[in-house]
Parts: C-alpha cells; structure tokens; sequence
C-alpha cells in the first residue's frame, strides 16, 4: 500500500533548498518543504478533552484523520495567536525509519514565506539541547537568526504514543 503523503524527490544541491519561514513568538524559525505536504488557512479543528495543552486539536484531511499540535504551546507553553497569518502545516512526520510516515498538522504563526538557501548555510549553536532535539542548526542573514526545526525529531516518545498509539500497538506485537 502506498503512503498517504509520499515525499517529494530531494533537490539537486547547487540550487539550495526551499524553507518555509515562520514565528513563534517572534523567534524565526524554518520548515524544509520537502516534508510539507499542504499549508492551510487555520480551520476549526475537534479538540480533544483531557489533553495536553499543546495538543490543538484533531483535523479531518483526505479522509484521513490529523492530530495537530500547537508548536508554539508545546516550545514555549503558550498557544500561538489566532491571526490570519497563523497557518496548519501539515507536515510529513516519521520518527524514525522502521515507524510509518503519518501526516501531522502544526499551528505555526506567520507561515507565510519561504527562502531558498543551502543547507550548510544552517550551522550548530553550540548547545545540546536534549529536551527539544527538534532544534535544528541556526542561520544568520540580515534579519537576524533563523533555526531550522527538525520534523522528524520534534516529538518524544511519550508525545509519539499519544498522537500514533497504533504505532505503539504494532511494536508491542
């Protein structure tokens, strides 16, 4: 069976590769489009009770089911304005490569442009940051720094078997 979502063919080196910017609280961040599957206007979403805060709610997409979270409550413990610039990204996400590809939805404020760069331009900060592996390596340019998120590390294992607990239902098999 096919992936719901299947990636787009990497790009060739010389031309650099296309991000998409966006905020979180006013901090510059960027997502690699080739895990981007569709960007969205941000629609009114099923919340879920008794979860996490950072948890935004689930998303009915293509006959599929999309949990989103809110990456601007789960960084930095506050949800990201509702303005008309904060867009659902729905993304690629696999944590790792033996797991199956899931399509998961993040609320990211003004996601709204894109810069084409090299990946190398993108360097280490200096600081291990265990608690957020989804930090990747930094940027600068003249508007200051830009850090590139890490889609595939940006959930834990605990936050993983809550979104996909089927994944954890086939391990456990």
């Amino acid at each position: 069976m096919s992936e719901p979502y299947a990636p787009v063919p990497r790009a060739t080196a010389s031309k650099g590769v296309l991000y998409l910017q966006f905020t979180l609280d006013q901090q510059r961040f960027a997502l690699d489009v080739r895990e981007v599957i569709e960007v969205l206007a941000l629609p009114t979403l099923k919340p879920l009770a008794q979860a996490p805060a950072w948890v935004a709610g689930v998303l009915g997409h293509r006959g599929l089911l999309v949990p989103v979270i809110d990456l601007c409550a789960l960084t930095l413990g506050k949800p990201a304005p509702r303005r008309t610039s904060t867009r659902l990204v729905l993304v690629r996400y696999r944590g790792e490569p033996q797991r199956p590809q899931h399509a998961l939805g993040l609320v990211l404020e003004q996601a709204t442009h894109t810069l084409r760069c090299g990946v190398d331009e993108f360097r280490p900060y200096g600081v291990d940051n265990a608690e957020a592996r989804y930090l990747g390596p930094v940027r600068q340019d003249e508007q200051g720094l830009l850090q590139r998120i890490e889609v595939n590390q940006l959930l834990t294992d605990e936050v993983r078997r809550l979104l996909f607990p089927e994944d954890c239902a086939e391990q456990a098999r």
